[in-house]
C-alpha cells in the first residue's frame, strides 16, 4: 500500500488507489517518475468507507497527508447512471465533502480532485473549455453525477477563499487503460466493448454494439493521464480547474473505437449495431489549449497502441479483472 522511496517530505494520499487512475499512477511511480522527497500512500475501499465522514477523517488521521490525489467516486457507464441519478448524487457528494473537509482539517498542502467532461452543459459551444462549466444543465442521463463533479470546483473555491487552501481539480476526458471496470451493463464505452469483443471471439458470434456507433468522443490512456496528474500535483498552481485530454483532431467515433479494438483482438466476425439503445451525448469536445500552454511537448501514446495494450493486458488478467 506504501511506496517510500527516501526521505519523504511530502506524503500523497490517493483515494480510489485501486481503480482505472489509481493504478496507473502507482504503475508510473513505481516505474520511476516518483521523486525521492514522496512516499506514496494509496487506498481503496477496503480501508475506509469514505461516504462516512468518522471513517474519513480516521483514515486522513491514520495516514497524515501532506497533498492527496481524490480519485474516489461511485462511477458507472451511461446505462447505470440513467438508472440511479441520485445515488449517483448522494453518494459522490458525501465523499467528496467528506476528503475535502478532512483535508482542509489536517492541514493538507494540495488536494487534486478528478472531475469528468460530462460536468459540461449538455446545451453549448464546441470546444468546451475550463470557463464553461457552470453555464447550463449538465445532460439529463447522468445529471446526479455531474452535478455532484461540479460540487467538487465549487467547494475548491470556497476553501480556497475563506481558508486559503490550494485545492484545485482536473477534467480528463473518456479515459481507458489496465485495470478499468470491464462490465457490459455498468462499464464505460471502450472497456464494454474489449469485453464484447473478447466474449463474441469465444463464442464465434457477431458483436453487438448499442447505438448507432456515431457518438464521438476524446479518449485519454490512463497512464498518459497518470503523468499529466504529477505534473499538476507537482507544477500546477491554479485553484481553477483544468482539462487532462488529447486534442480535438483525436475525438473518435464509437464505431472507429470499436474498429481499432476489432482490430487489436483479431476479431473477424460480423459487427451489428442495435439502434433501439441509447447514444447518450452525441459528442463533448473539449479544448486542451490551457494545458498545451502549460506543457506544449507532452506527448500522448497513440490510440490504436494505447487500444493494443489494453486489450492484452485483459486478456491477460481476464480472470481477475474487473467484470
Amino acid at each position: 500500500m506504501t511506496e517510500a522511496v527516501g526521505p519523504a517530505a511530502k506524503r500523497i494520499l490517493v483515494t480510489g488507489g485501486t481503480g482505472l487512475v489509481g493504478s496507473a499512477i502507482k504503475k508510473v511511480v513505481a516505474d520511476g517518475e516518483g521523486q525521492p522527497d514522496e512516499e506514496w500512500i494509496f487506498v481503496s475501499s477496503r480501508d475506509a468507507d469514505l461516504t462516512n465522514a468518522a471513517e474519513t477523517k480516521a483514515l486522513f488521521e491514520q495516514h497524515k497527508p501532506t497533498h492527496v490525489i481524490h480519485l474516489a467516486a461511485m462511477v458507472g457507464g451511461l446505462f447505470k447512471n440513467i438508472r440511479y441519478n441520485l445515488d449517483f448524487w448522494r453518494r459522490n457528494i458525501h465523499i467528496n465533502d467528506n476528503v475535502l473537509h478532512s483535508a482542509y482539517e489536517m492541514g493538507v498542502q494540495k488536494v487534486v480532485s478528478c472531475l469528468s467532461t460530462c460536468i459540461f452543459p449538455d446545451k453549448t459551444t464546441y470546444p468546451i473549455d475550463e470557463s464553461m462549466i457552470h453555464n447550463g444543465p449538465p445532460h439529463s442521463s447522468n445529471f446526479g453525477y455531474s452535478y455532484a463533479k461540479r460540487m467538487i470546483d465549487i467547494q475548491n473555491r470556497g476553501y480556497f477563499e475563506q481558508h486559503g487552501c490550494r485545492f484545485t481539480a482536473v477534467i480528463p476526458t473518456n479515459v481507458f487503460g489496465p485495470h478499468d471496470n470491464f462490465n457490459i451493463e455498468d462499464g464505460h464505452v471502450l472497456p464494454g466493448l474489449i469485453h464484447k469483443v473478447y466474449l463474441a471471439k469465444q463464442t464465434g458470434s457477431a458483436l453487438t454494439i448499442w447505438g448507432t456507433g456515431k457518438p464521438r468522443r476524446q479518449f485519454i490512456y490512463s497512464l498518459d493521464l497518470a503523468r499529466l496528474f504529477l505534473w499538476v500535483l507537482r507544477e500546477y498552481d491554479e485553484v481553477e480547474p483544468i482539462i487532462l485530454s488529447v486534442g480535438e483532431e483525436e475525438e473518435v467515433s464509437i464505431r472507429e473505437a470499436a474498429e481499432a479494438i476489432v482490430e487489436a483482438m483479431d476479431f473477424r466476425g460480423e459487427l451489428v449495431f442495435d439502434t433501439t439503445k441509447a447514444d447518450g451525448q452525441f459528442k463533448k469536445t473539449a479544448s486542451n489549449a490551457k494545458l498545451r500552454r502549460y506543457l506544449p511537448g507532452f506527448q500522448f501514446t497513440p490510440f490504436r497502441q494505447a487500444v493494443k495494450e489494453t486489450c492484452t493486458w485483459f486478456t491477460t488478467n481476464y480472470a481477475n479483472a474487473r467484470k
